[in-house]
């Protein structure tokens, strides 16, 4: 059974994991298809890479007008399999037509 956190969260955001780069690029247009707005999410190391699939869909297809919105950053505090206390760096994306 889902949680509230999963049922709670909206169809216009992509999540960034460890999947390939154009996996997620393709996603995202699909959703900006349908949607006016779409958000990037990541965390940790996949930084990077939602930082990629936000400047690949503004910079190849600029000539249809996609833009970057509001950039969000901040941290989660996690705690990790042995029982530590750490923070972990998050971004959110903010991709329109």
């Amino acid at each position: 059974m889902a949680s509230n956190a999963e049922t709670r969260r909206t169809t216009n955001e992509i999540l960034i994991g460890k999947k390939p780069l154009m996996t997620y690029v393709t996603a995202t247009l699909v959703q900006l298809a349908n949607e006016p707005t779409v958000v990037i999410k990541a965390r940790g190391r996949s930084i990077t890479r939602a930082v990629d699939v936000a400047q690949i869909i503004v910079k190849r297809m600029g000539n249809i007008g996609y833009k970057i919105g509001s950039v969000k950053i901040g941290s989660e505090t996690i705690q990790s399999e042995d029982g530590k206390v750490r923070n972990v760096s998050t971004i959110e994306v903010q991709v329109s037509r």
